[in-house]
C-alpha cells in the first residue's frame, strides 16, 4: 500500500474530525479541506491515494470536485461521502470513477475498512489476476480508472472462470448501465439473480433501474477482504473510453 495521504472533504467539521481520527491506525498522513475550493488547492500541491468526498458542499459540489479529480489526476481513488440513502447522479459518478461509498452515519470501523479495501485493491497485477475473484477486483479497478472496456472484457473472463456466481453479472449489468444501454443492464441483472435470488446488489439495481420512482447508486457488490489482494505494486495503463 502506498504511504501518500488522503484527503477528507467535508464542510461539517464533526465529520472531518471523526474521519480523521478513524483513519489514523493506518499510519497514513491524512488532510483535510472544509469544501471543493480547498481541496482542489490542497490536490495541486500534494500527492493523494484517496479522496473521501462529500457530494453536497457550500460553493463547488462534490460531483464537480469529482470530474475535476478524475481529469486531472485520474489515479487518485474516490470515496463519496453521503447523507443520503440515494445519489440521482449514481452513474454519472461511475462514469468519473466513484466507485465507492459510505453513508453517514458511520463508525470508525467502517471507514478504516472502506479505506483499506479501496487501497490494497491498487496492489492487484493485470499479471496475476487469472481466479474469478482476483479477476472481480481487477474490474473493479478498471471501473475506477474509467478504463471500461477493459473492465468489460475482465468481467467477462470472471464470468468464464466460474459461470455460478451472481457478482460477475451484476458488475456487466452496472457496465452496460454507465454505457447507455438499459435494456442490456437488466438482462445481466436478471442473470445474476437468476444465480442468486438473495444477491442483494443486483436486486437493488434491478429494483432501482426498473422504477420510475427509485433513484440511486449502482451497487457494484461486496468487497473482497484485503487478505485476498496481493503485496505488489499497481500497474498502470487501463484503457479509457
Amino acid at each position: 500500500m502506498e504511504k501518500d495521504s488522503i484527503l477528507v472533504v467535508d464542510d461539517e467539521k464533526n465529520i472531518r474530525l471523526t474521519m480523521s481520527q478513524s483513519l489514523e491506525p493506518l499510519e497514513i498522513p491524512v488532510q483535510t479541506a472544509v469544501n471543493g475550493e480547498e481541496a482542489l488547492q490542497k490536490l495541486r500541491k500534494t500527492s493523494y491515494s484517496l479522496v473521501f468526498l462529500d457530494l453536497k458542499m457550500p460553493g463547488i459540489d462534490g460531483m464537480e470536485v469529482l470530474r475535476q479529480i478524475k481529469d486531472s489526476w485520474p489515479k487518485v481513488r474516490v470515496i463519496i461521502i453521503t447523507a443520503h440513502g440515494t445519489i440521482e447522479s449514481a452513474v454519472e459518478a461511475m462514469k468519473y470513477g466513484a466507485v465507492d461509498f459510505i453513508q453517514k452515519p458511520f463508525s470508525p470501523v467502517e471507514i478504516r475498512e472502506l479505506a483499506t479495501r479501496v487501497l490494497r485493491r491498487e496492489a492487484l497485477l493485470e499479471k496475476d489476476a487469472f481466479d474469478y475473484f482476483s479477476l472481480i477486483e481487477l474490474t473493479k479497478k478498471y471501473i475506477s480508472d474509467r478504463g471500461f472496456s477493459a473492465a468489460r472484457e475482465t468481467v467477462r473472463k470472471a464470468m468464464a472462470a466460474d459461470p455460478t456466481q451472481p457478482e460477475a453479472y451484476n458488475l456487466l449489468g452496472a457496465l452496460h448501465e454507465i454505457k447507455g444501454n438499459r435494456l442490456e443492464a437488466q438482462k445481466f441483472y436478471r442473470a445474476s439473480l437468476d444465480i442468486d435470488s438473495s444477491f442483494k446488489p443486483a436486486r437493488a439495481n434491478l429494483d432501482r433501474i426498473t422504477s420510475w420512482e427509485k433513484k440511486g447508486r449502482i451497487d457494484l457488490g461486496p468487497d473482497r477482504k484485503t487478505a485476498d489482494l496481493p503485496d505488489e505494486g499497481i500497474k498502470d495503463g487501463a484503457d479509457e473510453e
